[in-house]
């Protein structure tokens, strides 16, 4: 089996939590990614670098880069890297706050803490819309296909590319949306999870079938919804061999093809953009850090 970190391709768990950190300029990186590696079990955090932490270590790696801001009519896709993210998966909140100090712990003083996001499975994995999420999500062999880095050499192969954003949704206006215009947003009946053979082409299924780009774009979507006190919203997470797939949906869905912007954005909107490269797992189990360097 090739080595990719297990959370990557498991079952979306019941709760999570997602950090992000920054670099502190002084600190000791190397022994801080040590630590962490010692901390954490990929099967339970998935973890990823971003480009700032990569260049930081004087390394390089290839189709590592930053998220490109995009901007389309009325629309904005905001570009916020970070230099490390933590994906917690578990079904004990007590739990995963406690595995959080414990990987800021690893970490300090070196890197630190910028954004903590709780999100839960809603249902089946819906969306708090109540339409179900990644319904054409690659499974099995596809799936490692779609998000497991290949045939780039010791180090890398097994890796994985993560695109994550946190879409801030208005439910209030989505509800005052008729059933037959929320089917339409989607492309799909939330009854049936059917996709409708009238959808219009603003509607996010056109916008981003997989199939249908050139060549096919085809991620492995994880994501969760969120809520706090006063907002809620979904934490989009895609991983892929590359961010070619993942930029091409967002190309389409910013309507920079043919003008027209997905539907989704008439009640939802992207607080974050950022991308991480999640290394491969080694053979004591532990993250595979050779890529970064000695």
């Amino acid at each position: 089996m090739t080595p990719v970190q297990p959370g990557i391709l498991a079952p979306v768990p019941r709760l999570a939590r997602y950090l992000t950190f920054e670099l502190v300029p002084g600190g000791d990186l190397r022994g801080a990614l040590r630590r962490l590696a010692a901390v954490v079990d990929p099967a339970a955090t998935v973890v990823g670098f971003g480009r700032s932490l990569v260049l930081a270590l004087g390394r390089d790696v290839p189709g590592l880069r930053d998220f490109p801001a995009r901007a389309g009519a009325g629309i904005e896709v905001p570009s916020t890297p970070a230099a490390l993210w933590c994906w917690l998966r578990g079904d004990d909140r007590g739990e995963l706050v406690h595995r959080t100090r414990a990987i800021e712990a690893a970490v300090a003083p070196t890197l630190r803490t910028t954004t903590i996001v709780d999100a839960f499975q809603y249902g089946a994995s819906r969306d708090l819309t109540g339409y179900e999420d990644g319904t054409e999500n690659p499974t099995g062999a596809e799936a490692v296909a779609a998000a497991v880095l290949q045939g780039a050499g010791p180090g890398l192969d097994g890796s994985s590319f993560v695109a994550v954003q946190q879409w801030l949704h208005d439910l209030d206006r989505f509800s005052r949306l008729s059933q037959a215009d929320q089917d339409a947003t989607f492309g799909r009946r939330r009854e049936d999870n059917e996709e409708m053979d009238d959808a219009p082409p603003s509607a996010h299924v056109q916008r981003t079938a997989q199939e249908s780009f050139d060549p096919e774009a085809f991620v492995v979507r994880r994501s969760m919804p969120w809520a706090d006190a006063a907002r809620s919203g979904l934490v989009f997470v895609a991983f892929g061999r590359s961010f070619d797939a993942f930029e091409a949906q967002m190309r389409r869905m910013a309507g920079e093809e043919d003008g027209i912007t997905d539907a989704l954005f008439g009640f939802t909107h992207p607080l974050t953009g950022a991308y991480f490269w999640c290394p491969p797992v080694g053979p004591a189990g532990q993250l595979d850090l050779r890529a970064l360097g000695p």
